[in-house]
């Protein structure tokens, strides 16, 4: 009646895309990431001038590179990050059909670059490494055939990506690559664990992983390579473990000073791998327990939010994209203080590397878009009955 006379209400037009984004997205986070991605430019004004110096190049050649990449990796990250749960699921399923394939057709077309492992296609002016942009795509594609497993009906969800996850282990310990396998296998083992696997299940596969290793051990010199060197009490100081080593050591508290480090004349993956290790000689423990927080505040607030997410595959998603890149900064910081065997990964959004950078910004950016407040009630109504 109210409308026959005065007319009806205008319909109000739904909340601009920007302001809604910065009104939900984890600002912290997002903060973290750009600090992260400032002190990857640092430590590359520290680490890279000798090995351009070596290559014949000007000496911020790769501090350069590492500046174009990066911006493309924050520009992904954000344009990532204000999508719909449903739209990254829909890009992601895609994007990890064309790194699958990509990954299965390296070692037709791939190259080592001198490494003993075939990861990358060249492109002549860059080099692309397909399993970077295989595990976003990867865990979002088997957090979907997860969470459509616990629906009525469902497809048997578990075995599906339990095949892919296989599948993706075997290709990548071909070329051999342990490091990225073993984080692929952790990464679905988390998903897994959140979704209700048994914890006898879970220990029976810890068992598997171990027999695996056991059996590389014996077959892949590579991989044995890499367990003796990390067993051998005595580190020899002339490779790159024995280098890194000597640099932690000499930072001490606060650093030898800027500029004044030796280790980067040394280690040829000093802007990569071993890029903590720069770190920690010029600038000290200070700026590696900096580096450790910003990780760890990534992580933590992500899971956090996650706790109070009603949508299965959201939940799952998130939880797996957060424990891989937490994981992988774990890594590559244990490898230089000799707690864990050499792997060949870098430092997310710190070390050198174009597929590296734009790989964790999009992953980064699926986090976001995943973390995102939404209105729901909380998780914890769902389980006293009044969702």
């Amino acid at each position: 009646m109210t409308e026959m006379v005065y007319g009806a209400v205008p319909a109000q037009g739904g909340e601009p895309i920007l302001p809604k984004w910065w009104r939900t997205l984890d600002k912290w986070s997002m903060s973290c990431v750009l600090i992260l991605f400032g002190i990857g430019l640092l430590l590359g004004l520290a680490a890279s001038p000798p090995l351009a110096a070596r290559n014949g190049f000007d000496p911020f050649h790769y501090v350069e590179r590492q500046a174009i990449f990066g911006g493309a990796a924050l520009v992904a990250m954000l344009l990532t990050s204000m999508m719909s749960p449903t739209l990254v699921r829909r890009l992601a399923v895609l994007g990890f059909i064309g790194a699958f394939v990509a990954l299965a057709l390296l070692p037709v077309f791939g190259t080592d670059f001198g490494k003993g492992a075939v990861r990358w296609y060249s492109l002549g002016f860059a080099s692309v490494q397909p399993s970077e942009f295989l595990k976003p795509g990867f865990v979002v594609v088997a957090a979907w055939l997860f969470a459509a497993s616990q629906e009525i009906n469902g497809p048997p969800g578990r075995l599906w990506s339990f095949a892919l996850c296989m599948s993706i282990v075997a290709m990548l310990v071909m070329q051999p690559d342990f490091g990225q396998a073993c984080l692929v296998l952790f990464g679905w083992g988390v998903m897994y664990f959140v979704a209700g696997a048994p914890m006898l299940l879970l220990v029976g596969m810890a068992g598997v992983v171990v027999l695996g290793g056991m059996v590389a051990y014996s077959n892949s010199e590579h991989f044995a390579r890499r367990i003796d060197g990390f067993l051998n009490p005595d580190v020899d100081p002339t490779t790159q473990l024995g280098y890194a080593t000597n640099a932690i050591r000499e930072g001490g508290l606060f650093g030898v000073g800027v500029g004044e480090g030796q280790v980067k004349w040394s280690l040829p993956d000093a802007h990569t791998d071993f890029i903590i290790a720069v770190a920690a000689e010029e600038y000290g423990l200070i700026l590696v327990l900096i580096i450790i927080l910003l990780y760890a505040s990534i992580v933590v607030r992500s899971l956090l939010r996650l706790m109070r997410e009603r949508d299965p595959f959201i939940r799952l998603a998130g939880t797996g994209l957060a424990c891989m890149f937490g994981v992988q900064a774990m890594i590559n910081m244990g490898v230089a203080v000799r707690l864990l065997p050499a792997k060949g990964m870098t430092l997310p959004f710190v070390s050198y590397g174009g597929s590296s950078l734009i790989a964790g910004g999009i992953a980064l950016g699926m986090l976001l878009a995943f973390t995102r407040t939404r209105p729901q009630g909380e998780f914890g109504d769902i389980l006293r009955g009044r969702g």
